[in-house]
């Protein structure tokens, strides 16, 4: 993510699981990008749940699971005015304009 640094992008860095998270932001995340695009399934956190945590059916489930455990929201997250953008690989970058 050195291509934020340039000073070429100004951006806010904050650390889920340090800084905390806000739920109405992780609503809009969501909302814009639909909860199976954010709900990260690939990571220790995930293994670690029980099968009836696992077991998600509905958006306000797994609000409620990545609200309690941050670590299962893929990341990066890049809010751009009402636009926001999951990940970091090259299309992503190129919505970002890098």
């Amino acid at each position: 993510m050195k291509d934020l640094s340039t000073g070429e992008i100004d951006y806010q860095f904050i650390d889920l699981r340090k800084d905390g998270l806000v739920k109405n932001d992780l609503k809009k995340w969501v909302a814009s990008t639909g909860w199976k695009v954010l709900l990260n399934t690939r990571g220790l956190t995930w293994r670690g749940l029980t099968e009836v945590e696992k077991e998600i059916v509905d958006e306000r489930k797994a609000i409620a699971l990545m609200f309690k455990y941050p670590a299962l929201i893929k990341r990066p997250v890049f809010e751009i005015g009402s636009k926001v953008i999951i990940g970091y690989k090259d299309n992503q970058k190129k919505a970002l304009g890098l």
